[in-house]
């Protein structure tokens, strides 16, 4: 059985500013309950998270490499940040 693999961004809309997270994982429900149950990264806990985008990849060494570049692109994470927020509250 071959493994799924996931870039995600979690976003905190809690505060007037958008806090978001960018990760990989092969467990996408797994991991946003440990992320919400203070088990995550150190920098995600203490706050409630969605999930607000998600990319199925076709290997681990894949989506480490869309990750990091993921992270690095806040232009890219904007937008996709963006498009979540027009489609889901409009």
């Amino acid at each position: 059985m071959l493994k799924k693999f996931y870039v995600y961004i979690i976003a905190n809309l809690n505060n007037k500013k958008i806090v978001t997270y960018v990760g990989w994982t092969n467990n996408l429900i797994k991991r946003l309950q440990l992320h919400n149950s203070g088990k995550g990264a150190k920098f995600t806990r203490g706050r409630k998270w969605i999930l607000i985008y998600k990319k199925k990849m076709p290997s681990k060494k894949e989506a480490m490499q869309f990750e990091y570049r993921l992270k690095k692109n806040r232009k890219k994470r904007k937008v996709l940040i963006n498009k979540f927020i027009n489609t889901t509250y409009n």
